[in-house]
């Protein structure tokens, strides 16, 4: 057909459906969607638009839609939105008018198109969830609003459980979503990487110390809590790439427990080939058994069942030492009491036992809480071995965190 016979077509529709709105009497909208758009001439699209614009003369209270499809993408994103200007610059009556865009995804680009289009002065999307639909889908509406939702602009869906939407989605349809698709797939929150770890764990602890009013953590593009994620199950995630700040951040984000700097290394190194040998992802919980298996429960080669102090030129100490089913109470002396049984220790065992680290804190607010505490001590071959205790007493908790160093150090 000519191009007068097309464009006939349109404005006998027009005039159809006015007519027969007219004479039911009810409350209808009229859109009008020229689908082979983006392979017209924008002239002639736009002749086309304005002739069925001027049948059905829309008015502020009585809109019309124009919908513009993108019905094959045929061009990129800024050609596309160069059409949807020149459309809405010489369109008729076009206050009235809501131009809305229908954009496809064959180039891959359907919300670029539409971002772009937006900007060009469209009013409005037509998309499918999660970018479903013909060939290669609709635009994905739910990517569309995140990206605006990033931008700071509100694109009024309730999208705060995302989880949620994404198993409905699935269940109904049965199509299931990537695990990497933007904004809703299940690892496009996950850092594995341990610098990438390490990046958040900072970004996370600087808006505990400093609540900025802006989202600044690195590598993650929005809060995740704020589409129903959580930061220990969907963010830090472990397995043998992850590095020590991101297992230092999964202890204590889940358990409270912050682990010296000093300490950090060789955890990451345990954890790792841990995750190495079974070839899978770790828990949470998982972490947490290597963490303790390694500095606090295992076969020790001593344990230590009683420690007195008295306070004589510094701090004197009687350490009861139980070795291979012997008792020995050994008596020293130091600086602190700390320091008076690492030095009872060395005397004993005839090795040093020189303390590098010492930190401890209690695991939670209030009187009765437990303490932990973290020992690093430097072995007789050089090496650093590290230990953990918890009490409620936080002497006990260091002395104990102090044997468990000296064990490791004797095992080695």
């Amino acid at each position: 057909k000519s191009k007068e016979e097309v464009k006939q077509i349109a404005i006998e529709g027009a005039k159809l459906l006015k007519e027969l709105a007219e004479a039911d009497g009810g409350n209808f909208l009229f859109e009008y969607s020229p689908e082979s758009f983006t392979g017209t001439e924008p002239e002639y699209a736009l002749e086309v638009c304005n002739a069925v614009v001027d049948i059905w003369q829309p008015t502020p209270d009585k809109k019309c839609i124009i919908n513009l499809p993108a019905t094959v993408e045929m061009s990129l994103p800024h050609v596309f939105a160069s059409q949807i200007e020149y459309m809405s610059k010489y369109m008729h009556n076009r206050e009235n008018v809501i131009i809305s865009l229908h954009p496809h995804n064959d180039r891959s680009t359907g919300v670029a198109d539409a971002e772009l289009g937006l900007l060009a002065g469209a009013d409005r999307i037509e998309g499918t969830l999660f970018g479903n639909g013909e060939r290669t889908g609709n635009v994905d509406i739910i990517t569309l609003a995140m990206n605006m939702y990033m931008q700071g602009v509100n694109p009024e869906l309730n999208l705060s459980d995302m989880p949620h939407l994404a198993e409905v989605f699935e269940r109904l349809t049965q199509m299931k979503i990537d695990d990497r698709h933007p904004w809703c797939g299940k690892l496009v929150f996950a850092a594995f990487s341990g610098s990438h770890q390490d990046a958040i764990s900072k970004g996370m602890h600087y808006r505990i110390e400093n609540d900025p009013n802006k989202w600044t953590v690195p590598y993650l593009p929005i809060n995740p809590e704020d589409v129903g994620r959580t930061y220990d199950s969907d963010v830090i995630r472990i397995n043998s790439q992850s590095g020590k700040g991101g297992v230092a951040y999964v202890l204590e984000h889940n358990y409270g427990m912050v682990v010296p700097k000093a300490m950090r290394e060789d955890l990451g190194y345990a954890v790792k080939d841990v995750s190495d040998v079974n070839h899978k992802e770790l828990s949470a919980d998982e972490v947490l058994e290597i963490f303790e298996k390694r500095y606090k429960k295992y076969t020790p080669v001593f344990k230590i069942s009683e420690v007195h102090f008295k306070q004589i030129n510094g701090i004197q100490t009687v350490v009861t030492i139980n070795e291979n089913g012997e008792k020995y109470n050994v008596e020293d002396g130091g600086n602190g009491r700390l320091d008076a049984v690492s030095n009872a220790l060395a005397s004993h065992f005839g090795k040093p036992c020189d303390i590098f680290c010492y930190e401890e804190h209690s695991l939670k607010k209030g009187s009765d809480s437990s303490a932990i505490a973290y020992v690093g001590i430097t072995g007789e071959d050089g090496k650093n071995y590290f230990g953990i205790g918890i009490d409620h007493d936080i002497i006990r908790a260091s002395i104990d965190a102090l044997e468990s160093a000296m064990n490791r150090s004797l095992e080695a």
